[in-house]
This record gives structure tokens, C-alpha cells and sequence, in this order.
């Protein structure tokens, strides 16, 4: 592609050499050769077509095609190409002009194919991920940006902004993919992998092909919102149909590896292990494999639209024959355990299973027959042979199911109809005392009905069905009927019977009795074909409905009855004076006859409480026994249950409020205060710690005697016993006050009290033993002390001391606390430090009137002397 070089020299000027004639006919051949030369080659270069049928094919044409013609176009640019064309001008030569005009079109075909190369190039990574890239992730994220990078080329090129380029570019685009696809679905190779493996690869090609559709219309949308003039309306279908049809094929795959993976999956070992038939297993998983076969050696190609009469041919033959394998398979795995239509009883329901298997089956078999090459082949002889053998095995399944229960019906029903309509569980002659004694429970065996449902469903099936059990299913809404009221009935009676208590059940002993007397005929007399059983049933519910009221009523009155007996357990018996802020806490005696005095006022309300409950237990007894005398033997259980009660709240009652005043006892907040006061020689308090713990004791003793107010009910009955008289002048009243004074609760809980009102006066005797320091005070003899001084007549300074050592004392006192809170009792200081300090003062007095009557007597003597001298 060297274009000639003139021979001539062409050193001299362009206008000296236009008028040398051998020149310029020498210039005029190689310009001739120059034009044959690049007309040729252009007209080579628009023959050519890519070697292949790839986008990546296309890419490299233009690739050739820039480097043939830029080779051209650079000799054309060479100066010495240049000067013989400016020769040729100045010689006026013609051939000039089509010179210029292949030169023209050179550039133009050359700036064609570089920009073409170029902006092809820069599809040229994806293409190539599309052709041989590895993994279905490299596939999925190529398309979409092949697409993206096409659409720039669209918009921003000079040539494939045109359809007669861009739509081959696009059809080999989509060659590309199915070629991808065929070379991945390939059913020589694919029959021979794991059917897992094959699925994956037939949903990969399959995702590829529809990403492709997919991603090109929507760049067809953003070529459009782009705002360019330039829209994608191209021939769907030259760019789709195959892909299309493509994707139609794969689906198709995968449902055959699906199917074969699902059939081979039921031919697991243990199958094989558990079956009666091992060798009817092997031969169907045979069978699978010679239906699989005529796909692993097809003489055409799948995916070509041109045979697409032959592959519907072979998909529906497959279909076909599997069909009649699975419901071989299905056959074979479920016989001993058959899947039972909703609703349908386990023989019906099998019968009605193994006759559907048939049909489906039939059905396949019709189907060959209307296509009689298929029938009269091979295949369809081993096919025909199949069914038959299949068909006789389930016809003989059929009568066996139907045989054994319609001798097991004829045989049981009669057993069944038998029964009792009730069990117990324990026996109902012994006396109703605990609810485990009066326990049915209906008696209705779920066979009867199984046996009911299966007669109905085998007559449907047109199959002859025992008398007997043709009676029972026509009485069926009758059995249902009882069976549910009986349920309803004896629900309402154990609900009954478990809301009753152990007293109430030894109160309605005999209303009990009687229930159970009647009950008792559905345990031993009446069975499944007596006719008495509705008037059974509504005998039992009318009486169970008669001791439901009672009991409604005696709980009623029962919850009055707790009522009263929690407002009496909740009583405080021990409540405390209240003292304002900044006020004086009251004294022991005060407090404790303050809580008396309240306590003597609940005590009021304790016992008119207690007094209303006889009248209520009178309001059972008249709802019961129809008496309302107090004293009803029906009734002796029932008042001793009450009276135990009443026992228990009154021993929770004292209970309670001396846990009570314990805790206020040991509470850190003062209730009561008491003084500290010198009663020579000791330091005590008023009043006394002994006095204190004597009123505590009382008002333990007191509380505990409010019991005296509940008087016993005489034996029997819930009437207040009179007071005894044991002598002429000795009256016994029976109360609670025996029993609840012993209990060992109450015991414990006063000797606690005790102890701890004795702890809190034994730590404020330790503070008072610290006024100890003082007792000299005034167990000194002071006459003694005085007369003893004064015998020994002390200098002044003396004196000095020892009245600055009482003077301190008197000062001292008068800056201790004067109030010490220990726990409930507060004790008053002043008294006893008011004491301290008058003693303190005495002392300093007589001291004085010593001192003075020492220095007086001095000063006379000292005068005496004076005179004298």
C-alpha cells in the first residue's frame, strides 16, 4: 500500500517544473498510479464485513480499516505528494480534479473508521467480559454498563448515532449472549453434572437473557429523558426474538432437571431399605433414567426457533412419561401411609387417593393414544405395559383396604354400640367427699364416628357398605347430638364440682348424692343404642343447672362472710396518740391508757361484725336445709368450717397488731416520754423502767383479751354458748380467749415485745449512769465534810478550789443534752440535770457561809489582839 514516488528531480521551483513537458508527463503516470492505487483499496476497504459474527469482530474491522487508511492518508500528506499536486495545478492538468476527489474521500473514509474505531473501543472490556468473562456476577454488572457506554456512543458519535449501524451492532450484541448461553447450556455435558450444578447454570443463562432485554429497554428510557432528538425505536424483534425464545428454552431445562432431581431424591437408600418392593424402587429409578435419555442425545439444537416444533415434541413426551413415573413413585412410597384428602376418613380416604393416582394416569395414557406413532413405538409398548401393571397393582390395593375394613366394621360396631355413655373415675356407691370421687368423662369412642364418615365416603365411592353401618351413619346427627350436649353437660359439672370448696361439697353432700345418683345410669345402664338418652341428658343438666344456683347463693353469702372476717383480721387494736411538731410527747401512763381506751372502741366494732355472721350461716342453712335454726345437723360440718375460720382471723388478728406495736416498739420515731429525775441516793426515771415494762405487759395482755369478746358457738350449730355457772358465785363464759392466749405465735410474739421494750430501758439506764459522776453531790456528808473543814481552818485559796470545782460542775449541766430519743421513748434530762445543779449551788452555799463565818471569827481575834497590845 507504498504509494510511487515520482522519479523526476523536484528541486526547482513548482512554476520552472509546470513547464517542462517530460515533468510534468512524468508526474501526470505516478498521479494516475496514486488514484487506481487508493481507489482500490477504498473500494477493498467498504467490501469488507467482520470475520465473525461477535461485536468484538465489528471492533476490529474498524481497527484494520483505520490502519490501512491512515497509511494512505500519510503518504498523501507528504510534501513530496503535495508539490505534485501543485505541479500538476500549474500545469492545468485534468487529471488533477479526480485526484482531489479520492483524496477526499481517503480523509473522509479514514476520520470514518478512527472515530468508529475509537468510540467502539471503548465498549471493547465489556464485550469482552460478555464473551469469555467467568462467573454470573461478572455477567450481571457487565450488561447493564455495555449498555450505558452504548448509549454514550449513541448520542456523542457521528456514525452510530445511525440505525443502520447501531441495530447489527446491537443484533451482534445479542448473538454474543446466546452464543454465552449456548456455550454454558450445553445438554451433552449438562445431562452428565449434578442436577443442583445444572439448575444453577440453566438460572444463570436464563438471568443473562432477561438482564439483556431488560437493560436495553431501559436505556432506552434514559436515552430519552436525556433530552437528545436521538431515540432507540429499533425492530424489537430483530434484537429479541431469538433471546426470547432462548429464555422459553431454559425454563423449560430447568423444569426437566427439577423434575429429574425430585424423582432421583425419592430414590434415597432408606426408600429402598424400608420398602416391601426394594426391586419395584430399582426398577423405577431405571425408568427415570431411560425417560432422561432422549434428552441427553438430541440431533438438534434446542435454542434454534427452527426447531421449534421438535423440542415441543420432546418436552411433551417427557412430561408425559414422568408423569406416569411419579405417579408410580408416589404409589410405591405411600402405600403403607397413603396422603389422605382433608376431611376424608384413612380406608375412604387411601381408596379415593389410589383412584386418583389412576386417572392421572389414565389420562397420560389417552394422550399416546391419540398419538398413534408414539403408542406404536417402542417407548409406547414399554409405556403401555407400565400402566397395566400399575393399574392392576392399584385395583388389587383397593379391594385389599375395602375388604379389611368391612370386616373390622361388621366385626367392632356392634362392640362399640355397647359401651356405657359415661365412665368414672372412681366408684360412685362411696359417699361424695372429695372431687376425685365424682369425675366422668363421656364415653363415646371416636371410632363410631370414623366408622360414620368412612360409610358415608364409601358409598360415595359406589362401594357396598355394611347394614349395620349404614344405620349408624343415617343416625349420625342424633350421635353428634348427644355426644355435644353430654360434653356440655359434664363440662358444666366438673366446672361445677371444681368451684366448690371441701366444705361446701360436705355441706351439699346430699345434693351431691343425688347428682351422682343420676349420673350413674349413664355409667351403668344406659349404652350407645338405648333410646333413653336425651331424657337423660336433660334429667342431669336440669339438676346439675338446680345445684349451680345453690352454690352461686352460698357463695354469695360466703363472700359476705370473708368480707367481715377480712375487716376483722384488718382491725388495729393498737393506735397511738399523735403529737404536733415542737409538742410534748405524752407520758407512759398516758400513752398506754390512750391505746386503751381506742382499742375499747374497735373492740365495739369487732363484735358487731362478729354477731352479723351467725344470721348469714342461718341464711345458708334456710337455702339448704330449709330451717332457719342456727342448728341444723345438715349444716354441723359447715359451722365448724366457719368457726375454725373465725379462729384463724382472730389468732391472725393479734398476731398482726403485736407484730405491729413490735416494729413501733423498735422504730427510731418517739411515742411517749419519760423523765430522769434524782431520787437521792440513785438516779431513776419517772415513772420507774419496771412501771413501764408492767403497762407494756398490760396493754400485750389487753390486746390479747379482746378475744374474750368472741364467744364460742355451741357444738353443732352457730349459736352463741351462755355463760356457765360452775358455782354460786362463778360464771364461765367460752370464747376464742383459751385457745388464741395459748397459741405459740401470740407467745412469741409477747415475749419479743418485752424483750425489746426491756432493751430500749436497759440503754437509756446506761445513759443515766453516765450522771453518775456527780452522786458526790449528794451522797457526800456535807455537815461532816463542812465540820471537818472548818476543824481544819484552810487558807482562802483553798475555798477558791473547791468553789470553782462546784461552780464548774453547775456550769457543766447546764450544757448536756437534755433530751435522749431511744427508739419509742423519748427521756426528759432536765429534771435530773436541774437537780444536779441545785445540789451543785448548795454546796457553793454552805462552802460560803463556812468561809464567812471562818473569816469573821478571824477578824474578831485579830481584833481582840489589837486591843490588848
Amino acid at each position: 500500500l507504498k504509494l510511487e514516488m515520482p522519479t523526476v528531480n523536484l528541486d526547482r521551483d513548482v512554476t520552472v517544473l509546470a513547464t517542462v513537458p517530460s515533468v510534468v508527463q512524468s508526474l501526470k503516470r505516478c498521479a494516475m498510479t496514486w488514484q487506481e492505487l487508493i481507489s482500490r483499496v477504498l473500494e477493498e476497504q467498504l467490501k469488507k464485513v467482520p470475520q465473525g459474527n461477535g461485536p468484538l469482530a465489528e471492533i476490529y474491522l474498524w481497527r484494520e480499516k483505520t490502519a490501512t487508511l491512515r497509511a494512505l492518508t500519510e503518504q498523501i500528506q507528504l510534501p513530496e505528494v503535495q508539490k505534485v499536486l501543485e505541479i500538476l495545478q500549474q500545469a492545468e492538468c485534468e487529471l488533477t480534479g479526480d485526484l482531489q476527489i479520492v483524496f477526499s474521500d481517503l480523509r473522509k473514509h479514514h476520520m470514518q473508521a478512527q472515530e468508529s474505531a475509537k468510540f467502539l473501543s471503548t465498549l471493547e472490556r465489556h464485550l469482552k467480559n460478555l464473551s469469555a468473562g467467568a462467573g454470573v456476577d461478572v455477567i450481571s454488572t457487565t450488561i447493564p454498563s455495555l449498555l450505558s457506554a452504548l448509549r454514550l456512543v449513541w448520542v456523542m458519535s457521528r456514525h452510530y448515532s445511525k440505525e443502520e449501524l447501531m441495530v447489527p451492532f446491537l443484533e451482534r450484541i445479542s448473538w454474543e449472549i446466546s452464543a454465552r448461553v449456548r456455550r454454558v447450556v450445553d445438554l451433552q455435558t449438562l445431562f452428565k453434572q449434578d442436577a443442583a450444578a445444572a439448575k444453577k447454570k440453566i438460572t444463570e443463562a436464563k438471568k443473562t437473557l432477561e438482564q439483556w432485554k431488560k437493560c436495553y429497554f431501559t436505556t432506552c428510557i434514559q436515552v430519552e429523558e436525556s433530552g437528545s432528538k436521538r431515540y432507540w425505536k429499533f425492530d424489537v424483534k430483530r434484537l429479541f426474538e431469538k433471546t426470547d425464545y432462548m429464555v422459553l428454552i431454559c425454563q423449560d431445562l430447568y423444569d426437566i432437571f427439577q423434575i429429574t432431581e425430585e424423582l432421583h431424591n425419592a430414590f434415597i437408600p432408606e426408600l429402598i431399605t424400608v420398602s416391601e418392593n426394594p426391586k419395584g424402587v430399582n426398577e423405577l429409578q431405571r425408568e427415570v433414567n431411560i425417560v432422561i435419555s432422549p434428552l441427553e442425545d438430541l440431533t438438534f439444537d434446542p435454542f434454534s426457533m427452527e426447531n421449534a416444533r421438535d423440542w415441543a415434541f420432546v418436552v411433551e413426551e417427557f412430561r408425559e412419561d414422568v408423569m406416569l413415573e411419579i405417579v408410580k413413585q408416589i404409589f410405591v412410597e405411600n402405600l403403607e401411609d397413603p396422603p389422605v384428602y382433608k376431611n376424608h376418613p384413612p380406608v375412604a380416604g387411601a381408596i379415593s387417593w389410589s383412584r386418583s393416582l389412576c386417572h392421572r394416569i389414565k389420562h397420560t395414557i389417552t394422550r399416546f393414544q391419540e398419538q398413534e406413532e408414539l403408542l406404536a413405538s417402542e417407548r409406547g409398548v414399554e409405556v403401555k405395559q407400565i400402566y397395566l401393571q400399575v393399574v392392576e397393582k392399584m385395583k388389587e390395593y383397593e379391594d385389599q383396604k375395602y375388604q379389611e375394613w368391612r370386616e373390622r366394621t361388621e366385626h367392632i360396631l356392634p362392640l362399640l354400640l355397647k359401651d356405657t355413655l359415661l365412665t368414672a373415675s372412681s366408684a360412685t356407691e362411696e359417699p361424695v367427699t372429695t372431687r376425685k370421687s365424682v369425675c366422668f368423662t363421656l364415653n363415646f369412642s371416636p371410632e363410631i364416628q370414623e366408622i360414620i364418615i368412612e360409610t358415608k365416603y364409601m358409598e360415595q365411592l359406589e362401594l357396598p357398605v355394611p347394614e349395620m353401618a349404614r344405620y349408624v351413619a343415617l343416625q349420625e346427627d342424633k350421635y353428634l347430638r348427644y355426644t355435644s350436649k353430654s360434653k356440655v353437660m359434664l363440662d358444666r359439672y366438673h366446672k361445677l364440682m371444681g368451684m366448690m370448696s371441701e366444705a361446701e361439697i360436705k355441706l351439699l353432700d346430699h345434693y351431691i348424692q343425688e347428682l351422682s345418683r343420676i349420673l350413674k345410669a349413664g355409667h351403668k345402664r344406659l349404652t350407645w343404642k338405648s333410646v333413653g338418652i336425651g331424657e337423660f341428658i336433660v334429667q342431669c343438666t336440669q339438676t346439675i343447672g338446680k345445684l349451680e344456683l345453690l352454690v352461686h347463693q352460698i357463695h354469695n353469702i360466703s363472700k359476705d362472710l370473708s368480707s367481715k372476717l377480712q375487716s376483722i383480721e384488718s382491725t388495729k387494736l393498737f393506735k397511738f396518740p399523735h403529737s404536733k411538731k415542737g409538742d410534748k410527747h405524752p407520758g407512759a401512763k398516758e400513752f398506754f391508757d390512750y391505746i386503751k381506751r381506742e382499742q375499747a372502741k374497735e373492740v365495739e366494732q369487732l363484735v358487731r361484725k362478729y354477731s352479723a355472721i351467725p344470721q348469714l350461716l342461718i341464711e345458708v342453712e334456710r337455702r339448704v336445709a330449709y330451717t332457719n335454726s342456727g342448728k341444723s345437723p345438715k349444716l354441723a360440718s359447715y359451722y365448724a368450717y366457719w368457726e375454725n375460720r373465725i379462729y384463724q382471723v382472730l389468732t391472725q388478728l393479734i398476731v398482726k397488731n403485736l407484730k405491729a406495736f413490735n416494729a413501733t416498739v423498735l422504730a427510731n420515731v418517739p411515742l411517749l416520754e419519760i423523765e430522769a429525775v434524782l431520787s437521792v441516793p440513785d438516779i431513776t426515771t419517772q415513772p420507774h423502767a419496771s412501771e413501764i415494762e408492767k403497762m407494756t405487759l398490760q396493754s400485750i395482755q389487753d390486746c390479747v383479751e379482746v378475744t374474750k369478746h368472741f364467744i364460742r358457738w355451741m357444738h353443732s350449730s352457730c349459736i352463741e354458748c351462755p355463760p356457765q355457772h360452775l358455782k354460786a358465785d362463778e360464771v364461765v363464759t367460752f370464747s376464742f380467749y383459751s385457745d388464741i392466749s395459748q397459741s405459740p405465735l401470740i407467745i412469741e410474739q409477747t415475749v419479743l415485745i418485752t424483750e425489746n421494750v426491756h432493751k430500749v430501758l436497759a440503754s437509756l439506764s446506761s445513759c443515766l449512769n453516765q450522771w453518775k459522776r456527780y452522786e458526790l453531790l449528794w451522797k457526800s456528808d456535807k455537815g461532816a465534810v463542812l465540820d471537818r473543814l472548818a476543824a481544819e481552818k484552810p487558807a482562802c485559796v483553798i475555798f477558791d478550789e473547791k468553789l470553782q470545782f462546784y461552780m464548774k460542775i453547775a456550769q457543766e449541766v447546764t450544757q448536756q443534752p437534755l433530751i435522749k430519743d431511744e427508739q419509742f421513748i423519748r427521756l426528759q434530762l432536765a429534771p435530773l440535770a436541774s437537780a444536779v445543779q441545785e445540789n451543785a449551788k448548795s454546796w457553793i452555799m454552805s462552802l460560803g457561809k463556812l468561809l464567812n463565818e471562818l473569816v469573821r471569827e478571824e477578824f474578831f481575834s485579830l481584833q481582840d489582839e489589837i486591843q490588848v497590845g
